[in-house]
């Protein structure tokens, strides 16, 4: 019904041009042809008509939002139905003054986000944190072990990389000889992690001796360390303000700021 009210109303306007378009050609002619008092008049008119055609024929400023909007669902239709997905489904940003909208694929996975948000509550208020490597990074448990080997845990990557990117973080093991030492910077180069978050060669120390590691911690003045050894984290735990201890078996009591995991992974899951 609407549309055939809108269609008898354009033959209507469409009438009306006409004859307007006519009356001002002869206008035209009476200017053209007489030069009379007449002619004040007849300019007079002429203007009133081409006003008052102008005003009657331009859509009004309703109707053109109108079929803005009409033209938009329409393109939002055609979209859909050529198989393209709807741009809610992406983030939309700002590129450059022109106000201009790309769409931006996310990143970065939920579990990767949970992840960085979990180390940062964990080790949240710290600045620096010392680890050890046997059995915390690297599957070898004994400096020994070490001069034959040096594995990394592929599981306890991402960790790494996220308390690299939060934290100044230092790893450090005791060794038997220099060849260990190059063993243990060669996998973990070969592991890559090195080439993410902020972790550098020089951040990894050696020494000869537990109680090396122990002077190192408390030289660099770590907020947190992360041990395997019971009495190093003892002997620690008056002078660094969170420890995490890595054992697989219930060592009993230990000191209170002191925290207890199977494993690295395992803490921060």
């Amino acid at each position: 019904m609407a549309d055939r009210v809108a269609d008898h109303a354009g033959a209507l306007v469409r009438c009306l041009s006409l004859h307007l378009n006519r009356k001002v050609t002869g206008v035209i002619a009476v200017l053209l042809n007489h030069q009379g008092a007449g002619s004040l008049g007849a300019i007079a008119g002429f203007a009133i008509a081409v006003l008052f055609a102008w005003r009657f024929l331009r859509p009004s400023p309703g109707r053109r939002a109108s079929d803005r909007r009409k033209r938009g669902a329409a393109l939002s239709t055609s979209r859909l139905a050529g198989g393209l997905e709807p741009s809610g489904s992406r983030e939309l940003v700002p590129t450059g003054p022109s106000n201009d909208t790309v769409a931006v694929e996310a990143i970065a996975s939920p579990a990767e986000l949970s992840l960085g948000k979990t180390v940062k509550q964990r080790l949240g208020g710290c600045g620096k944190i010392t680890c050890q490597l046997l059995g915390v990074i690297l599957e070898e448990k004994t400096p020994q072990e070490l001069q034959k080997h040096a594995t990394v845990r592929l599981s306890v990557l991402q960790i790494v990389e996220k308390i690299s990117k939060y934290f100044d973080l230092f790893l450090m093991e005791t060794v038997l000889d220099d060849e260990s030492e190059e063993k243990v910077l060669s996998a973990l180069e070969n592991a890559g992690i090195f080439q993410n978050g902020s972790l550098i060669k020089d951040k990894v120390l050696f020494c000869s001796t537990d109680i090396g590691r122990k002077s190192f911690v408390r030289q660099l003045e770590a907020d947190w360390h992360i041990d395997t050894n019971l009495e190093i984290i003892s002997q620690l735990s008056r002078f660094i303000r969170f420890q995490l201890y890595i054992s697989e078996i219930d060592s009993g009591q230990i000191p209170r700021n002191v925290s207890t995991s199977t494993s690295l992974e395992r803490f921060f899951s």
